[in-house]
């Protein structure tokens, strides 16, 4: 006898449907799992003998079981091939549920000894999965019905234990059953970040007129950023606060990045789908893998995934081993990061902004523009230090700002009251839109994502600028790649600006940013207060 059910294998965030094939024939009374699953998929033999028989059904230990996990030269890991297992095993065995119920169905969760169903980690990706091969109908533990409910066209069945699916499948009344526990426990400690989040807002931020409008242009395009200064100067605060300026996500980037944390295993029971971009701050001595992913066994999302849409600040950025400042590049460069670990590849998206700030020496006191600083390293300290932003990784920062202390008349000040994010958000929200409207049609979306060959034929900078930026390529100051940031931020000053190509004004702005240089007074003014 011979039956056949689906569930979803992951691998990375790339998900495959799999037929769990399942044969009962006459021959030594054995179970034969076959297919190459993990060490979780061969311990589900036993969780399902045990959850078919505590739930009323029966293990068919008197002859010869094979299970084939098709396709058979894909690595297959996780215990929600349970389900799967068990409706396979019984529809073999005593034809119920038949076939036509398990059609253009997918079955993921996890089984308890008892026959309750458990909840897993990736049932978005999962589920987005089925429903891009056709699958229309998907059974989810029912703490995760929200989750699955987020894609379109899929009806979500929620159940609590293995005979509910019986039940469901075979059009019964559905029996009772305990509560599924949700997927994640209660934090034992209280958690302040959102509530802190909620209340930072960038009119906290006094003076500093060069580095907030830095902010700005790399929020309008998704530049990365580079923060410079001395210890105390406000890095932390300016980055903070990037966030409060960035507009909500759109349905497509919200169900990128509740993909990601789903697979993380941290997306909170009835949270729906994230909204808002992510804020992800790790410690200087965070693991490779805990940054850029990966891990022993199943390989997981890193902290540039999680930033996805969002911003990833890596503070004290000299501090963190030189292998993972330059395993950086890629992820800089193409938006997504490529993990290897053993017979399994995984891509993630990894196209959040980068926020690197740094010391100007190990003392954090140096100061290029004032021979007041306190600083006791020698210029050999100095140079090896800097010298940790390696040639390859400065080229990839769109973005480059020297934080200077504020000084005491800008405290003193009252008249000069900092603009709130909601003003700061309207016009990266209005220079946004007008992206969307240049880009439409094309695979991009900001001006950070469109490559330079596209920017050079289609929209290019007026011929004047053009030749000011051959100049400076020729002239050894830029390199190639050097020349398409600043081409990109020219495209985020002119849609800050309104303007409706970059001229020699917005490249001179784009040159000062990339440089660090010191911006004018009228450079940073926003539109509406130059015209007044």
């Amino acid at each position: 006898m011979f039956a056949s059910a689906r569930t979803v294998s992951l691998q990375g965030a790339v998900g495959h449907v799999v037929d769990v094939q399942v044969d009962i024939s006459q021959g030594t009374p054995s179970t034969a799992l076959v297919g190459r699953p993990d060490a979780s998929i061969n311990e589900a033999r036993e969780r399902c003998r045990s959850a078919l028989d505590n739930s009323g059904f029966h293990w068919p230990t008197t002859r010869r079981t094979t299970i084939l996990l098709s396709p058979a030269d894909l690595p297959k890991r996780g215990p929600h091939f349970d389900l799967a297992i068990a409706i396979g095993v019984l529809a073999a065995d005593v034809g119920k549920p038949d076939a036509a119920s398990l059609r253009d169905l997918v079955l993921i969760g996890e089984l308890s000894l008892d026959g309750r169903v458990r909840c897993v980690p990736g049932v978005l990706p999962m589920v987005m999965a089925a429903a891009a091969r056709g699958i229309t109908r998907v059974v989810v533990p029912e703490p995760q019905v929200g989750e699955a409910a987020l894609v379109e066209g899929v009806e979500v069945y929620g159940v609590r234990s293995l005979r509910q699916v019986v039940s469901l499948l075979a059009g019964e009344e559905i029996p009772d059953a305990p509560p599924v526990e949700p997927p994640t426990g209660e934090p034992l400690l209280p958690r302040r970040a959102e509530e802190r989040d909620e209340a930072i807002d960038l009119a906290d931020v006094l003076g500093m007129a060069d580095a907030r409008f830095a902010l700005e242009v790399a929020a309008v395009g998704a530049h990365h950023l580079l923060l410079s200064g001395a210890k105390g100067a406000g890095k932390t605060t300016l980055a903070e606060r990037l966030p409060t300026i960035l507009p909500d996500l759109d349905v497509q980037e919200s169900l990128e990045l509740t993909a990601i944390h789903s697979l993380c295993g941290g997306l909170p029971p009835g949270s729906g789908v994230l909204t808002r971009p992510p804020f992800r701050a790790p410690h200087h001595t965070a693991s490779r893998s805990g940054i850029l992913g990966g891990g022993t066994g199943r390989v997981r999302p890193g902290e540039v995934s999680k930033a996805t849409h969002g911003v990833l600040f890596l503070d004290e950025f000299p501090l963190l081993p030189a292998d993972i400042v330059e395993a950086l590049r890629q992820p800089l460069e193409s938006g997504e990061i490529s993990i290897a670990r053993g017979d399994e590849d995984a891509t993630y998206p990894a196209s959040g902004m980068l926020v690197l700030a740094c010391n100007p020496c190990p003392c954090g006191e140096y100061s290029a523009r004032s021979r007041d600083h306190q600083c006791i390293c020698s210029e050999v300290r100095r140079r090896e230090y800097r010298r940790k932003i390696s040639g390859p990784i400065a080229d990839r920062i769109d973005i480059t700002r020297i934080v200077e202390p504020v000084g005491r008349h800008e405290l003193a000040d009252r008249f000069a009251a900092p603009e709130t994010s909601a003003v700061v958000l309207a016009r990266v929200a209005a220079a946004r839109d007008r992206q969307r409207e240049r880009y439409a049609g094309t695979g991009w979306r900001l001006n950070a994502h469109a490559p330079g060959p596209a920017l050079s034929a289609d929209w290019p900078l007026t011929p004047v600028a053009s030749q000011r930026l051959d100049r400076e390529v020729y002239g050894g100051r830029l390199t190639r790649r050097g020349a398409t940031k600043v081409h990109r931020v020219a495209w985020s000053v002119a849609d800050l600006r309104g303007v409706d190509r970059p001229g020699t004004d917005e490249l001179e702005v784009a040159l000062r940013l990339r440089r660090g240089s010191v911006l004018e007074h009228a450079m940073i003014t926003p539109a509406s207060l130059r015209s007044a």
